[in-house]
């Protein structure tokens, strides 16, 4: 706990309250460890090069985009404006208390107050940018779930694994969902973008929502690294390269549109019990997308949409969404919306928020309806994913 003390808790005042969306810094060597020999050639894993800088290395090549300050940057949760970015001697160099050890993250959450997390990974969100082999893609993932239930699995059901998917094979993925769920993790994840281009919900992917119904576990849409494919193109790259501050903050429109192919396809009256969770893309837009969607449902354009009801009523049958704990909207959509969708998420260790997270968690229960707090802090999110 040496390290801990250097670190001054809040402990929050509420009781119940469990982080939707933590994540770690992995252990680089995990992919090593972890892979089928023969995808080790392949192996996701951090090398220096002749300089001496560190290079995420994917597929046996070094990364065009994650290397040295972007990857020791990696755990800058902390940081604001005023400091600027901090240089780190590298990845995990300057890990904060609990980003990369089982034992340091539950103590962390015991000081915060906390009563768990669920846990996602870092470089986990950095390979498929550049990863353009389905098969390598299918063992990465493989690898990291396996390693990811071994890190939560002494942890007394405080770390929570979910697993990370690829839809570039989905019957691989549906595979894999089952393997992992059965291994210990409690849903699945996939990445903002698709390896092939085609939409979330297009129904070459319905392998994959067929299996996480029939096993009744969650399918989050999270936020990763985008390939420049995928960035908005209605400007031209050369003119978004290096505009990190744009980049992070629009990356929530490609949940929006993940989110909006579901309707499209109308895979919820196809798979009634389907449970999607948005991560990591705020909460405070919800109502007016739901009001949007509905609209041109009413509309003579929601002919093209099969669904037999309007899309409001499947989010609030099927789906969550995840919140910053600083929204100052929350509140509202908690109350035009109801209660029971809405998480609260902190994004530790990862430098597009500041650390004061457990300070704005106790703030936002002060705002909700005593009859809200509990439910928002902490019950949806166990209840969603089968751990209440």
């Amino acid at each position: 706990m040496a390290a801990a003390l250097q670190e001054q808790f809040h402990k929050l005042k509420y009781r119940g309250a469990v982080d939707a969306d933590g994540h770690v810094l992995e252990d680089a060597a995990l992919w090593d460890r972890y892979i089928e020999s023969k995808y080790k050639p392949g192996a996701v894993r951090i090398r220096k090069d002749d300089r001496g800088e560190e290079h995420l290395e994917i597929g046996g090549r070094f990364s065009k985009i994650f290397y040295g300050p972007r990857l020791a940057g990696l755990s800058a949760m902390g940081t604001t404006r005023e400091q600027g970015w901090r240089e780190t001697a590298g990845y995990g160099a300057d890990a904060p208390f609990g980003a990369m050890d089982p034992k340091e993250r539950v103590a962390r959450l015991d000081a915060e107050g906390l009563d768990a997390a669920f846990i996602y990974p870092t470089l986990s969100l950095l390979y498929e940018t550049e990863c353009e082999d389905a098969e390598l893609a299918q063992a990465l993932t493989r690898a990291y779930n396996r390693w990811i239930v071994d890190f939560c699995k002494d942890s007394g059901g405080k770390l929570i694994p979910i697993a990370h998917l690829s839809l570039g094979d989905p019957e691989a993925a549906a595979r894999e969902l089952e393997r992992a769920v059965k291994d210990g993790c409690k849903g699945g994840w996939v990445a903002q973008f698709v390896m092939t281009r085609k939409p979330h919900a297009h129904p070459d992917h319905d392998v994959l929502f067929a299996k996480a119904q029939e096993l009744n576990v969650p399918l989050g849409i999270h936020p990763t690294i985008e390939p420049n494919w995928a960035l908005p193109g209605r400007y031209d790259w050369k003119y978004l390269r290096g505009q990190y501050y744009f980049i992070n903050v629009t990356a929530g429109d490609s949940i929006r549109h993940a989110f909006t192919s579901f309707f499209q396809y109308g895979t919820f009256d196809k798979f009634p019990k389907l449970k999607l969770v948005l991560l990591e893309a705020g909460a405070g837009w919800i109502a007016y997308w739901l009001d949007r969607l509905d609209a041109v449902y009413a509309s003579g354009m929601g002919r093209t949409v099969p669904l037999k009801e309007k899309p409001s009523f499947y989010f609030k049958r099927q789906c969550w969404i995840s919140a910053d704990p600083d929204e100052s909207a929350l509140t509202a959509m908690v109350d035009l919306i109801g209660a029971d969708r809405f998480f609260w998420a902190s994004d530790f260790p990862h430098p597009d928020h500041v650390g004061n997270y457990i300070e704005e968690v106790e703030e936002l229960g002060g705002k909700l309806k005593p009859e809200d707090r509990g439910k928002v802090l902490g019950a949806n999110v166990m209840s969603a994913y089968g751990c209440a």
